[in-house]
């Protein structure tokens, strides 16, 4: 089959063990996202299957009319919304995707944590600019987490917070009541006091239509001066603008972000915020989570090469 493979920004699927499992493939890597949809038809032109890296890639109904060729969609990860699955129904495209793990998108926000409260990026580039302890810091024990949204990835968030010695303060739907019930910790009595709670506060939602936007100003407004929010799940979880203007105004005093609205970001208002600490979407980018979800969506690549029966998300809703 001749696949493509867009968005690796960092070239680094032909490097991962799992690669090998294209063998004998036609196999086109790119390094680059485009939008435009032209430059996108012509980039992808002859594909007869796409493995897409996350959500890097909108896969559109105008788009699919320029792929003829194409017979399936292998997506890293679970999530498909970025996929038009009734368009590929219709054109009898194949929609596979595959697992994930949730350690390294926990790590990265418990490391954007303890670099906001520590103030971590600005000391270095004090101390490599000359300049000696110019911030004083925020110790964790003894202070709230709140977590919003009780998965898998909230589950491993609670667990470091308990190592060191925070007090976990949970918010979500029924299932989040259910599990952080089932792990002993707390249930905010809204969504208005998790976030007046919270010292550090952590979002961890899927995006669907029912939680776009479910941080709305109001909520931002009800966090305290001291406080730092922290998003690693999707951007348009915050309604739009609600966070820049909250920053501006000092409530929270601090937001730790490694995503944004539309991606990959060259300029950004909030990135001219001094209280912002921001990275690019790094929370799943780790070679053991590459060499998973690219090993997932290979698999399922190769068996639907090999007429092997496959799950068809494109039926299946």
């Amino acid at each position: 089959m001749k696949i493509v493979i867009p968005d690796d920004y960092q070239d680094a699927v032909r490097h991962l063990d799992v690669f090998e499992r294209l063998a004998g493939h036609d196999v086109t890597v790119l390094h680059d996202t485009l939008t435009e949809l032209d430059a996108l038809a012509e980039r992808l032109a002859g594909a007869e299957a796409l493995v897409l890296i996350r959500e890097r890639t909108a896969i559109t109904a105008e788009l699919l009319d320029r792929l003829p060729s194409l017979r399936a969609i292998s997506q890293t990860g679970g999530g498909v919304a970025h996929v038009d699955l009734e368009a590929c129904r219709r054109r009898g495209i194949t929609v596979m995707a595959g697992t994930g793990s949730p350690h390294a998108a926990a790590e990265l926000t418990w490391g954007l944590v303890l670099a906001a409260v520590r103030h971590l990026p600005e000391e270095m580039a004090n101390l490599r600019a000359g300049r000696w302890q110019r911030t004083l810091g925020t110790g964790l024990k003894g202070r709230t987490l709140g977590i919003f949204g009780y998965g898998r990835i909230g589950a491993l968030m609670a667990r470091y917070a308990r190592a060191f010695e925070m007090e976990v303060l949970v918010w979500g739907r029924e299932g989040s009541r259910e599990r952080a019930a089932a792990d002993g910790l707390a249930f905010a009595e809204s969504q208005e006091a998790l976030f007046e709670q919270s010292d550090v506060l952590s979002l961890h939602l899927r995006l669907s239509d029912e939680t776009r936007g479910i941080v709305t100003a109001d909520h931002l407004a009800c966090m305290k001066p001291s406080a730092v929010l922290v998003n690693t799940a999707r951007a348009p979880l915050i309604a739009p603008g609600a966070l820049e203007a909250a920053l501006r105004e000092g409530r929270p005093g601090q937001a730790a972000v490694d995503v944004f609205e539309e991606e990959p970001v060259v300029t950004h208002p909030l990135l001219e915020l001094p209280n912002l600490l921001a990275t690019p979407h790094l929370g799943y980018v780790e070679k053991d989570s590459y060499e998973l979800y690219f090993g997932d969506a290979f698999d399922n690549l190769t068996a639907f090469a090999e007429g092997r029966p496959v799950t068809n998300l494109a039926e299946a809703g």
